[in-house]
């Protein structure tokens, strides 16, 4: 819904401002969307989905290629540029379908379980991408289910039953998790226990 691809089923949906139902192009134009899967041609060498997507993104001449050499350069792909995407190790394939998403330079970009199944060294180095992207004014949303993952965001959605039951802050949700007994709550715990209390409050 929020990359535009489904109308929602409820309320409005805006992206940077844009209404998706009233400028679906225009919101589009700044979102970057990365899948968990199946963002990749598997067929296609590493280059050929390089300038694939760029040209989704409606990159052109000096710029485009100016794009994919940055990428190139930025995600350390130059030894892969002609091997299949299926062929390659896992956290590359990560490193490539996030470069994929962002050679439009969105002002939005979306993560879906963007390290699911990488290792802890590549977890991290993507991490430090992310931040690198933040910090240069980039809204980023990512899904994930590891909660050391979730401490590095800004603000958190906890989704159970297809709700949103609680945001907020990393530190500001484990504050509600506090007890005699709890005194220094995990994340984990603070999403332990909120689950816990939707579902006292809210019985099926």
């Amino acid at each position: 819904m929020m990359c535009g691809l489904l109308k929602p089923t409820q309320g409005e949906a805006f992206v940077n401002g844009l209404n998706l139902q009233v400028a679906p192009g225009q919101a589009r134009a700044q979102i970057g969307y990365m899948a968990q899967k199946f963002s990749l041609y598997g067929n296609l060498s590493v280059l050929q989905n390089l300038e694939f997507f760029s040209g989704i993104y409606n990159l052109r001449g000096k710029h485009r290629r100016d794009m994919i050499d940055e990428m190139i350069e930025i995600f350390n792909l130059k030894e892969f540029l002609d091997t299949n995407s299926d062929k390659l190790p896992l956290g590359f394939k990560q490193r490539l379908a996030l470069s994929c998403s962002l050679m439009h330079h969105p002002q939005v970009l979306f993560l879906d379980e963007p390290t699911s199944g990488v290792d802890p060294i590549t977890r991290r180095e993507f991490w430090n991408h992310i931040n690198g992207l933040v910090e240069k004014g980039v809204t980023v949303m990512v899904t994930t289910h590891f909660m050391d993952e979730a401490e590095y965001c800004d603000r958190i959605a906890l989704v159970y039953r297809s709700q949103v039951i609680k945001m907020g802050s990393p530190d500001s949700l484990k504050a509600l998790a506090k007890s005699q007994s709890l005194p220094c709550p995990t994340l984990e715990d603070a999403f332990i226990q909120l689950i816990q209390q939707y579902d006292e409050a809210n019985p099926r």
